[in-house]
């Protein structure tokens, strides 16, 4: 489909070929708004069963059996041999949200069983990422015969050939993608592996952990338990895996668990999040419950996280749950004063991006824990490659990538593996550590390959827009529909519309110094319209006056005081008097 591009005050606008007749072929076969329908086509859905297999989910469609997945098998006889025989069995996870739900979901379903299980999570500064020797040794010197890896593993190769020594069984769950070889595990469930037949390979961790116990509950001929759902929906949402094929059923399917019978600790997490919608969305999940999850990892101690996400002593979760409040609150601090330094940096020239592509910074006084949400701040803001890192005090310097659509930055880690000591992650999102002497080095080795494998218009930040919208299309319908798109997130965005030809009314207003108010009229219709964080708009709005000018908008629902307001979140402008 032949693509027309715009340029707005920030983005290259992409726009989508109108090619009416199809969209309405759409619409009547599936009673959708135009606009949706649009979309759809927008979205490369056309046939008729495609469109229906995206708007609805259903189990026997979308999920496949764990039995396809290599070694689950394996592992889960494993586990019962281990339940039957009253072994210990350890679960070991990681810091982030993902770990620690992915661990949550392994006792929630381990426990009542009557499995001898415990769990271990690492300390962000003391222990740092993934299993080491020294926990396998501890392991297996208190008694412990399996130890089970969740979001970590997949390069636990020394880890392996000290547990096989020690008599300890590892079973490896993970969702990484391997570095060529694998550790030689008494089982490696992860869907990336080379021969594993499993067809759906966009898991989180915590995706992979619930599948191997739906497996075992599976052969138990047991239901699984209500809190396993609600837990992989807020590690799979957290994780920013896509939400598409199986993710996208078992979101699906959790939310409307966590919508009909909540537990005590995912209303905690509402509470503390305003969430105030009569049901929560997996947008709502992303930003404004998950961040505070993230906090557990902050926790002086990381099993206070585990804890409190499977809620069952009431008091000790309220008391976890208002100090995730307050440690949110810090993060947002912290967040604002790193992403302030860095955008120093960037304004005097100490990164100079007319002719460097990728923003690589570190300081000693960056927590380790939360440069990874300014990282995709600043890819947002400037559309570039993007690694931050903490500093140490003996010499490493540790941190997070975020990458542009184009630059797959675990590979590019790879290929500068030579000067790092340890990464892991995926093509838009990374971690690593290396020696801090070795930061010059590491940046020349990334700005040569982003010069081999990109071009200028790989840097420029695009827009890529849905379908056209008209003033009388923003109403319940186009809500009621777009739940049916529902759940937004990783490859499933929320849709972004434009609208020609909008007029200004009345002088626009600048919020906090960072939001951009005003009222649009076109079709004889007047809306209100805010831009979160575009105090650039403000200048250009009131230099146009009268004069018609396109907008970029998505449409949402705002709950107050038991009303529903459909409402314009504006995204960019284009056709302003002072875009060149």
């Amino acid at each position: 489909m032949n693509i027309q591009t715009v340029q707005g005050a920030k983005f290259l606008w992409k726009l989508p070929q109108d090619d009416r007749q199809k969209i309405l072929d759409i619409a009547s076969m599936h009673n959708l708004s135009i606009p949706l329908s649009q979309t759809l086509l927008s979205r490369g859905f056309i046939d008729r069963d495609e469109i229906n297999s995206y708007l609805f989910s259903s189990l026997e469609k979308d999920v496949a059996s764990t039995t396809l997945m290599k070694d689950a098998q394996k592992a889960v006889d494993r586990i019962i041999q281990a339940i039957e025989n009253q072994e210990k069995i350890l679960i070991f996870g990681d810091y982030d949200v993902d770990g620690i739900t992915s661990s949550s979901v392994m006792m929630s379903c381990l426990l009542p069983l009557g499995a001898q299980v415990n769990f271990f999570l690492p300390h962000r500064v003391k222990d740092g990422y993934g299993l080491s020797t020294k926990i396998v040794r501890r392991a297996a010197a208190n008694g412990y015969k399996v130890i089970i890896t969740v979001d970590n593993g997949t390069t636990a190769f020394e880890q392996a050939e000290v547990a096989k020594e020690l008599g300890v069984d590892l079973i490896i769950t993970d969702h990484h993608q391997p570095h060529g070889k694998v550790p030689d595990a008494f089982a490696l469930v992860n869907p990336h592996q080379e021969g594993c037949n499993y067809p759906f390979k966009g898991f989180a961790g915590v995706g992979v952990a619930f599948k191997l116990m739906t497996l075992l509950y599976e052969i138990k001929e047991l239901q699984m338990p209500n809190k396993a759902y609600e837990l992989l929906l807020l590690g799979t949402v957290a994780d920013v895996v896509p939400l598409t094929g199986e993710n996208r059923f078992w979101v699906r399917y959790g939310l409307k668990w966590a919508n009909a019978a909540p537990t005590f600790s995912f209303d905690l997490l509402k509470r503390n999040g305003k969430v105030t919608s009569p049901t929560v969305s997996s947008t709502d999940i992303g930003f404004r419950i998950t961040p505070q999850i993230n906090a557990l990892g902050r926790l002086e101690d990381p099993r206070c996280g585990v804890k409190f996400l499977l809620g069952s002593d009431e008091q000790e979760t309220e008391r976890v749950g208002q100090v995730l409040l307050e440690l949110n609150e810090r993060r947002k601090e912290v967040e604002k004063s790193i992403l302030d330094d860095v955008e120093q940096l960037v304004e005097s020239g100490h990164i100079n991006l007319k002719e460097e592509n990728v923003i690589l910074a570190a300081s000693k006084n960056w927590p380790a824990g939360v440069i990874g949400l300014v990282a995709s701040r600043l890819v947002s803001k400037y559309g570039r490659p993007t690694i931050l890192l903490h500093l140490t005090s003996n010499g490493k310097a540790k941190g997070s990538c975020r990458s542009i659509n184009n630059f797959n930055i675990f590979e590019a880690l790879h290929s500068c593996s030579k000067v790092i000591d340890q990464f892991g992650g995926h093509a838009q999102a990374a971690g690593l550590s290396l020696d801090a002497e070795k930061l010059p080095e590491l940046k020349s080795l990334l700005e040569q390959r982003t010069r081999e494998l990109l071009t200028p218009d790989d840097f420029k930040q695009k827009l890529l827009l849905d379908a056209e919208i008209t003033m009388s299309d923003v109403a319940k319908k186009l809500v009621h529909d777009m739940e049916l798109f529902q759940p937004f997130g990783a490859e499933n965005s929320e849709p972004k519309f434009f609208m020609k030809n909008v007029h200004l009314i009345q002088q626009p207003q600048l919020l906090k110094d960072l939001h951009v108010k005003c009222s649009l009229f076109a079709d004889g219709i007047i809306k209100p319209v805010i831009f979160f964080n575009r105090p650039d708009l403000y200048h250009l709005l009131l230099e146009q006056q009268e004069e018609p000018f396109d907008v970029a908008v998505q449409v949402s629902v705002n709950h107050w005081q038991g009303k529903a307001n459909v409402e314009l979140m504006g995204i960019d402008i284009a056709g302003l008097k002072g875009i060149k």
